[in-house]
Order: C-alpha cells, then structure tokens, then sequence
C-alpha cells in the first residue's frame, strides 16, 4: 500500500477529503492533454504527481518523471495513455499493488485472458473509457433487457493514419492511390483492435458495453477525403434500435487519435475523484 493511500483518516470535523495522485503513463497526444489539465488543477479532486515515458520529458513537463515501480509507490490511480503493450505488460501488477488503472487502450481488453487476469487482479480497480464514442451507457442499458440482434461499427479515418507493418503492397497501394472510400479490413470487434493497436479502441470500447467483442462487426474504411475521423455504430436488438455517428477531428500531432479523446479521459479521472454529474 502506497504512504497516499495509507495516510487518508479522519478529523475533528469528519472523514478527510481524498485526493487522487495520479500518475500518467506516456506522454503522447493523450497523455500531454491529460496532464496538463490536471497539473492546471482543472480536475477537482485530481493532482498530477508523476509521468512514466521511456523517453525524457524536458524540462518542459508539469511533472517528475518517475519509473512504473517508484509511480506505485507515490499514487492511487494511473492512467494508462501509452498503448495497448503498456496495459499488457503493467496491467496485473497495477492492481496488485492496490492502485486503481484507467485504461485508454481499450483494444487490449479484446484478450480475453488477459481481460479476465485484470477482473481477477486486485486490490486495486480496472477502469476503461469510451474515447471517441459515444452511446455505451445506453447500450449497456439496453443490453440488460436481451441480447442485441446486431451490432456494427465503420470507422472512416485517412489511409496514412490505418498503415499497418502487417499490410500487404497491393493493399497498400489501393490505400495510397485511393480516390475514394476503401474498405480496409472487415471482421469483429476481437479482431480489428489487435490489427489496428492506436487507430481502433472504439472497436474495443462497443465490445465492452454489448459485452461480447464476436458479436460486433466492425468495418475499417480508408478515406483520402475524411477530414473528420468518423464513428458510425448501429445496433438493434428485440426493444429498439439505435445509430450513433460521431465525427471528429483527428489530433494534429497524432492524426491516429481525435482530438476528443483526452478530454473522455479526463472526465474518467473526473468521475473517479468524485466529482459529481459525471457518468464514467
């Protein structure tokens, strides 16, 4: 147990606020966000206390840099904003150390084994956010009355944000002589995210709310003409039917993520720092 988390007690006028001490895992589009939000004290209940990045920061970070073991001496929630090899790699011994993990790449979570590894580590807590869609609160609602009939997502992004080491030069080429939407790759939620590990956590993120990453489809679209990066999910089942079609702007220092996306995890720490009328 962290001195954080071992030093919360009570005084003569009743329990003492907790503060979070958070700690951020890279420090890329997301993570440089999230952290200078929190280092402005733009999130209640929320200090940043350190950064953990196999690359120097500079002395330009609002933060120390510490390594992972000395972060879980000095925090009670990290955020992961590194990729989905940090989550695999850190994720059990997180937990096990008693400090809570949000996670942004949710795409890991697609490992069924490793997913059930986290559920079972403890005693600290998984967390996961919806990044860039919306709509999971309401699926997950409307998954508890039956099993949905049909869910599918297109993501439409621009073809130099979805290359891939795996890709072949046929498809390559379509990709980069493409006048026009062109299909990248077609399968389900299990599949796509571990093809696309930084341009396709949304994938994961749906899987998470229906519960069940075979039963989504999703569909991977490369689009010289998309200035926005595009989510269009569709889903019905025996008691309604629902479309969500969300549409951002890609990161200009990353176009693989939307600009919205720190800002989702931001108003995850938001929710975990008890700040109220936040929906995590």
């Amino acid at each position: 147990m962290s001195a954080a988390r071992a030093a919360s007690g009570v005084n003569a006028s009743g329990p003492v606020p907790r503060v979070r001490r958070v700690g951020i895992v890279g420090w890329g589009a997301i993570g440089r966000v999230v952290g200078t939000a929190l280092a402005g004290g733009e999130v209640g209940g929320a200090e940043l206390v350190c950064v953990v990045d196999n690359r120097p920061l500079g002395e330009a970070a609002p933060a120390r840099q510490l390594s992972f073991e000395e972060a879980l001496e000095h925090c009670d929630l990290i955020v992961e904003a590194a990729g989905q090899g940090a989550v695999r790699e850190w994720g059990e011994r997180v937990l096990a150390s008693g400090t809570d993990l949000l996670i942004a790449s949710t795409g890991a979570l697609t490992d069924d084994e490793l997913a059930k590894r986290l559920l079972a580590a403890g005693p600290g807590r998984v967390y996961f956010t919806g990044g860039a869609l919306g709509g999971l609160d309401l699926l997950q609602a409307a998954r508890s009355l039956g099993p949905l009939d049909q869910v599918l997502l297109t993501t439409t992004k621009l073809p130099a944000t979805l290359e891939q080491p795996w890709m072949g030069e046929e498809l390559l080429a379509r990709m980069r002589t493409a006048t026009g939407p062109v299909e990248v790759m077609s399968g389900t939620a299990r599949d796509v995210p571990a093809k696309f590990p930084r341009s396709t956590n949304v994938a994961a993120s749906l899987a998470l709310a229906v519960g069940d990453p075979d039963a989504v489809r999703v569909r991977v679209v490369a689009d010289p003409a998309a200035r926005h990066t595009r989510h269009v999910v569709e889903a019905s089942g025996p008691y309604g039917t629902y479309r969500f079609d969300a549409a951002h702007l890609p990161d200009p220092g990353n176009p693989a993520t939307s600009q919205v996306v720190p800002y989702a995890v931001l108003r995850g720490v938001a929710a975990l720092a008890g700040r109220t009328g936040h929906i995590l």
